[in-house]
């Protein structure tokens, strides 16, 4: 008998040395001790002359340097100058923004979050020059704004929009109706936040003496609340949040003169009922432009106000048979007669120059591929320059096409995924590169691609992550039930062994227009699932019908049906996994996040058949529980097309839940509300389905903090090598 126990101890022991030759991941490595953490290149921005750039060091001095030599030229700020001029206090900023002429920087510290992308601070002004640092604004308000001219700087406090006046060194109001979960002025409410990306809700005009600005009534808005726990009586917190069908705020633009103190409303029609996603100065002090997009989202115009009286004309209108995406691909030449738009019109999406009076000039960009986005204009050379997905849609390259629509070619090389940032001349650009399985390299490049030199290499990340041996990731297609290729990567277990069958965990997203599978390097998630792989699980994630880059039909297939062919692709995937040698067809679990939560609950129970576990972080449940502009644009309105609301939301098929179920909620999610994962506990409870469950106080969608973020990957980690 003790022989025996010897022999397979030996036996797992040689077993384990051999599996376990490689250095083991652990989830503190990943969210605690920072091990795999890539650098960057901290403060990077060209200047106006195109000549140089800057960049912070270490120490947090920002340095200049020479494009063409590299050399270092110049320290533009010192950390100890910073901190000289805060009374030899530490000087911590989070972000900062120069001036229009570069002999000023905006500083804003002691950053406090209010919603994703929204913020308040406190600013500080600092000038290069002299050396001195002014705190304009004493309090925290959000969105500290020079004008082009240097003279004020525009914030917004308790709803209200005000400015400094520097010559006058002063306050001036320019809003006084402000009053929170009724009107915002200079800001943007919830949903347009959330959905639309803007959260700024101001501009200055190119001669600074005008500034633009929203105003939200959102007094009708139902309102939603959530428990903030930590106190004898928990907080209430409350914010106008629309859901599907639900009433929206009344959205109007106005202008505010600080030469007259007059204030114009623009006149953006009678239809209150519409979206206003983004307003922005053309080339002219005079003139704003205004974007107006139905309430169907299957309408856009583009308007033109005079700043002074508000008279507006439409020179742009686009329908679509589906929706229309709001993109920042709106750019205004500097001949002041002209402009770029991007449309889905042809099929994909691709860039049209239009005059100013409404006429297409051209259609820049042409083919059987999306363009992703716009990285600038050279109007000296008549040059555009944009990624693509033309050589695959899961990768992006750096492109460049003549104004006159011809010449295109693709400019990077390097097989994976390229961002780029052009200098003011389009002499250069930084092109950060990396692949999923390449960390990020940054280097400096001429207009034709041509190495300068290396910015970040992240070369000692590289040391560090050869004894891991990690499993290479690998990208191929798949074809679904209607006979669509579908892109695809999958990380295969540890030591890899053909004749053996291992579990399979497919991740997945699938919103619209989104992706997974996209060959860049992607840090956290990416170790975590190297980790599972090391412990024997096949890691596969696929981009199915919806999801983007892939033309408009792919993406807009899902019309009115939302989460409908998103799973059935999955689930006709997970059948085909189950048919290779190599794997557990009793094996295959399934998980996501938010919307990829949604879809691990649609697939344990609608794929009850072939999944086995499934794991749903931060989940719809319901698309009446979600807010209306992102929802609408998908599905219209519940009281318009109900029944697929109804038959595509997993908390009406609970009953078909056979396999592990978990789902994880923080308690304070203002996107996603806790409710989601409330009523579908609720709907199981009753229907006598069995699940597991977490939930994280006060955390919002993103479920964040190290401490947590560890707890959370445990929690996941531990149900999948249990349940699956």
């Amino acid at each position: 008998m003790k022989k025996s126990v010897f022999a397979l101890s030996l036996l797992f022991l040689l077993f384990s040395q051999n599996v376990l030759g490689q250095k083991e991941i652990t989830l503190e490595d990943i969210w605690t001790k920072g091990t795999f953490s890539s650098k960057g290149v901290a403060g990077f921005s060209s200047l106006k002359d195109g000549r140089f750039f800057c960049r912070l060091d270490a120490q947090r001095n920002l340095l200049k340097f020479e494009y063409a030599s590299g050399r270092l030229v110049d320290t533009i700020v010192r950390y100890q100058d910073l901190k000289a001029a805060n009374k030899g206090e530490a000087f911590d900023f989070g972000s900062f923004d120069w001036s229009e002429d570069e002999t000023k920087l905006v500083f804003a510290t002691e950053s406090e979050s209010i919603y994703r992308h929204s913020s308040k601070s406190v600013f500080y002004v600092y000038d290069i020059n002299s050396k001195t640092l002014a705190k304009p604004v004493s309090d925290k308000v959000r969105y500290g704004i020079l004008s082009p001219d240097n003279s004020k700087l525009a914030f917004v406090r308790n709803n209200d929009l005000y400015y400094y006046d520097f010559m006058a060194d002063g306050e001036i109001r320019v809003t006084k109706d402000g009053k929170e979960n009724a009107i915002i002025n200079g800001a943007t409410d919830w949903v347009y936040e959330e959905e639309f990306a803007i959260w700024v809700g101001f501009s200055w005009s190119p001669n600074s003496d005008k500034l633009a600005f929203y105003r939200f009534d959102e007094t009708k808005v139902p309102e939603y609340e959530m428990a903030i726990y930590g106190s004898l009586y928990p907080k209430q917190e409350k914010f106008k949040y629309p859901k599907a069908g639900e009433v929206n705020s009344v959205v109007n633009i106005f202008v505010f003169d600080t030469k007259s103190e007059l204030i114009s409303e623009m006149q953006t029609g009678t239809e209150t009922d519409m979206y206003l996603p983004r307003m922005k100065w053309t080339q002219s002090n005079e003139i704003l432009s205004i974007q107006r997009l139905n309430r169907l989202q299957n309408k856009l115009e583009l308007l033109l106000a005079d700043a002074k009286t508000g008279s507006t004309k439409v020179i742009y209108t686009e329908t679509n048979s589906y929706y229309i995406d709001i993109t920042d691909n709106l750019k205004f030449l500097m001949d002041g007669k002209s402009f770029l738009i991007s449309s889905e019109k042809d099929g994909f999406n691709h860039i049209y120059l239009y005059g100013l009076n409404g006429k297409l000039q051209k259609q820049l960009t042409k083919g059987n591929f999306d363009v992703d986005d716009i990285y600038g204009i050279d109007e000296t050379n008549k040059k555009l320059y944009f990624s693509s997905s033309e050589v695959n849609a899961a990768e992006r390259y750096l492109c460049v096409v003549g104004l006159n629509g011809k010449g295109k070619k693709q400019i990077s090389e390097g097989k994976g995924w390229h961002s780029i940032s052009f200098n003011s001349n389009f002499s250069y650009y930084m092109d950060a590169f990396s692949s999923m399985n390449t960390p990020p390299v940054y280097t400096l490049r001429d207009a034709s691609g041509k190495e300068v030199r290396i910015l970040e290499d992240n070369q000692a990340l590289k040391e560090t992550l050869k004894p891991y041996q990690l499993s290479e990731v690998k990208f191929t297609t798949l074809k679904n039930e209607v006979g669509d290729n579908m892109n695809m990567y999958t990380i295969l277990p540890a030591n890899y062994d053909s004749t053996k069958k291992y579990p399979v965990l497919m991740y997945v997203y699938g919103g619209p227009g989104s992706q997974t599978v996209m060959n860049r390097w992607t840090g956290a998630n990416y170790f975590w699932f190297q980790m599972l792989a090391q412990k024997g699980y096949m890691i596969v994630s696929i981009d199915g019908r919806g999801t983007g880059l892939k033309g408009e039909q792919f993406k807009k297939c899902t019309y009115l049906n939302l989460g409908k062919y998103e799973i059935a692709d999955q689930i006709y995937a997970a059948k085909l996994l189950a048919q290779r040698t190599d794997v557990d067809s009793s094996r295959i679990g399934i998980w996501g996040w938010s919307f990829g939560g949604y879809m691990a609950g649609l697939g344990i129970s609608k794929g009850n058949e072939v999944f086995k576990s499934a794991l749903s972080v931060a989940p719809v449940t319901n698309w009446r529980y979600y807010d209306n502009i992102y929802t609408e644009r998908f599905m219209r309105t519940p009281q318009e097309n109900g029944a697929n609301y109804d038959d595509n939301s997993p908390i009406n098929h609970v009953e078909k839940i056979k396999g592990n179920y978990l789902l994880i909620h923080g308690t304070a999610d203002d996107n996603v509300h806790f409710q989601n994962t409330v009523e579908m506990v609720d709907k199981m409870i009753n229907k006598g389905v069995k699940f597991d469950s977490e939930f994280y106080p006060n955390k919002n969608h993103g479920i964040g903090g190290a401490k947590t973020r560890l707890h959370l990957y445990n929690r996941m980690t531990n149900f999948i090598l249990e349940k699956l």
